[in-house]
């Protein structure tokens, strides 16, 4: 029995651990042409992710958590069944898998998400330049140095999209970011400074517009240069290995607060509220500026991919030039309580 690194889906595995000369079929995924190893050869490793869990009647299976918390298991065959059996392998203890368990709390580890909220709502209601709200910003710093990610490592191509005000597609030059005296407030950014917007394929590019049926858009595709350092907040349970760090526990109860921090620069604002919404996602934006990266990636909330802002936009190129017209347009609604 073998097992590959598509079964968890991990970049610390997949990185590091089996780099095995052994290539085959996986005994629990089926993968083919994967390096495989033994299960027990990860035991060490996922005794001290367990060790972030106690026995609890009223709590889910281990491999349920480390799904849920770590985003592992998550190929399409690795239901709750498969996994136990692989975990079970690799634990070299068939009934633990069965048992049911509840995470470790850390004293005070409500404190960062509930700080995060108290200064959003300064941000936008009360202080603007000089905060009061005491929030964790060294621990923010870094958890955020975890989700760093090389441009080039996203994607090769980028899209940027202008509905157009007549039936000539716009030009390269105004294709790019405003200059500075310009700029309007925007996710990302502030007034007066202007970010790029780029998304991963033309139509989360298009989507962003919120475009009406029969409006004419200008697309053009973009390079970067190779190696800007950006923070993916697309999902940061995921894009964090519990394996890279010895203090599960903690990780685990801080993790919710770059979640918040993700869903901040996703969630839907409306337009007559958008000056003061905007304000804490444009401080979050300064401050991984200020940490040294060239950009934030998030999840998009209107289209199937997603987005980049970045804080030097002259650093883009446009490599081709297109014109589209908005074909259809489909609105979902959900019942607000």
């Amino acid at each position: 029995m073998f097992c590959c690194p598509q079964c968890f889906d991990d970049r610390s595995i997949r990185n590091e651990w089996l780099n095995s000369d052994n290539i085959g079929i996986c005994s629990f995924c089926g993968t083919s042409s994967e390096s495989l190893i033994h299960p027990y050869v990860l035991k060490s490793k996922f005794e001290i992710l367990c060790d972030a869990y106690f026995l609890d009647d009223s709590g889910q299976l281990l491999v349920e958590w480390f799904k849920a918390d770590w985003g592992l298991f998550s190929h399409p065959k690795m239901d709750i069944a498969n996994a136990s059996r692989l975990l079970g392998e690799i634990l070299d203890d068939g009934n633990i898998v069965r048992k049911k368990f509840a995470p470790i709390k850390i004293a005070g580890s409500n404190s960062s998400v509930q700080g995060w909220y108290q200064l959003k709502e300064e941000l936008k209601h009360t202080n603007r330049f000089f905060i009061s709200s005491k929030f964790d910003f060294n621990t923010i710093k870094k958890l955020i140095s975890l989700l760093e990610v090389e441009v080039n490592d996203l994607s090769a191509h980028w899209y940027r999209a202008r509905i157009q005000t007549d039936s000539e597609p716009f030009t390269k030059e105004h294709m790019l970011a405003p200059p500075a005296k310009l700029a309007s407030h925007g996710r990302a950014n502030p007034a007066g400074i202007p970010y790029l917007y780029i998304a991963s394929d033309e139509e989360t590019a298009a989507s962003e517009l919120r475009p009406h049926t029969g409006d004419l858009m200008t697309i053009v595709k973009l390079n970067v240069p190779r190696g800007l350092k950006l923070v993916d907040l697309r999902d940061p349970r995921k894009t964090i290995s519990p394996f890279e760090l010895e203090d599960i526990s903690e990780l685990r109860n801080t993790v919710e607060v770059l979640v918040k921090l993700g869903e901040e620069l996703t969630r839907p604002v409306l337009r007559h509220s958008a000056a003061y919404d905007y304000v804490p996602s444009q401080f979050l934006c300064e401050f991984i500026k200020n940490c040294g990266f060239d950009g934030v990636c998030y999840r998009s909330s209107v289209g199937t991919g997603f987005n980049v802002a970045l804080f030097k936009p002259d650093l883009a190129n446009i490599t081709e030039v297109m014109s589209y017209v908005t074909n259809r347009v489909t609105v979902e609604m959900v019942v607000v309580n």
